[in-house]
């Protein structure tokens, strides 16, 4: 371990594991704060990409903060065996655990998850930060109990000398990711768009809009993108709900909506109360 990182910071219990390292709790005696301290161990990064990402992802989070709706990161301690990121604190639980329990939100919740959600995705974009895995477990929840986005491990700036690049890579997991991945096209920041929508839908009816017995099958159901809505899943959900989210998931990348145009939808701008909105339908 770096042994920067102990002379900085007192480490605690592990509170969240990943594919390269673990999530220690940690206090700043400079700082008079708890953090989450992210520890990488760089002997498990064999392939080349991974290790790319590891170097990204403190830059990329350092570009976007602060945000209210993102994970701030504190510092970076970088050595030769290890990498160690300082992050905000936030509470033990996601929004998939969320959905877990609950099973099905209701569609005020679920609204107030969104706009956070598209604020966080927002901001990105507006810097060229295309997030590529955004998913229930990827969003956290701060001590006051704001959404925030997290793991920017599969991030990328799609900005390059003041234009703006587009993207390629199989990137995401299978729920979530959009077609245009799937299919080798090249792609922009609407991925997240598509994967915000997916979430939306799990939020408000309990299942996937696209599923399989295997990640293959999951795949095809994705290219085929044919959203429906099963009544039995959607009876008690809004036309306006149904109508947003027709316009995120949608395949057609010049018609899916941007995150700045998604908060200016009707359901978003009224927390899901659609008592007072006009039917939509089609």
């Amino acid at each position: 371990m770096c042994e920067a990182l102990k002379d900085t910071y007192q480490l605690f219990e592990e509170i969240g594991r990943g594919k390269f390292g673990t999530v220690l709790r940690c206090f700043s005696p400079t700082r008079n704060d708890f953090f989450a301290c992210k520890l990488v161990e760089k002997r498990l990064l064999v392939d080349p990409s991974d290790r790319e990402c590891l170097e990204t992802e403190p830059k990329i989070m350092t570009l976007l903060s602060p945000h209210p709706n993102i994970v701030q990161i504190i510092d970076a301690i970088d050595s030769e065996d290890s990498l160690c990121v300082v992050m905000e604190l936030c509470r033990a639980d996601t929004l998939y655990d969320r959905m877990v329990t609950q099973h099905v939100l209701s569609e005020a919740e679920a609204a107030a998850y969104m706009k956070q959600l598209l604020q966080a995705l927002a901001h990105c974009h507006s810097l060229g930060v295309v997030h590529r895995d955004v998913k229930p477990e990827n969003l956290l929840f701060g001590l006051n109990g704001r959404l925030k986005l997290a793991d920017f491990g599969s991030a990328v700036l799609s900005f390059l000398q003041g234009g703006k690049a587009m993207l390629e890579g199989v990137v995401g997991t299978p729920y979530y990711v959009a077609p245009e991945v799937l299919m080798g096209r090249l792609y922009d920041e609407r991925v997240d768009i598509w994967s915000a929508g997916v979430v939306m839908y799990i939020m408000l009816s309990g299942i996937p809009p696209f599923d399989g017995e295997s990640a293959q099958e999951i795949f095809e159901a994705v290219v085929r993108s044919n959203l429906r809505f099963p009544p039995r899943a959607f009876r008690l959900v809004s036309s306006a709900a149904k109508d947003l989210m027709r316009k995120m998931v949608c395949r057609d990348v010049s018609r899916r909506l941007s995150a700045e145009q998604a908060l200016c939808h009707p359901w978003i701008l009224n927390g899901g109360d659609t008592s007072s909105m006009t039917d939509m339908t089609g």
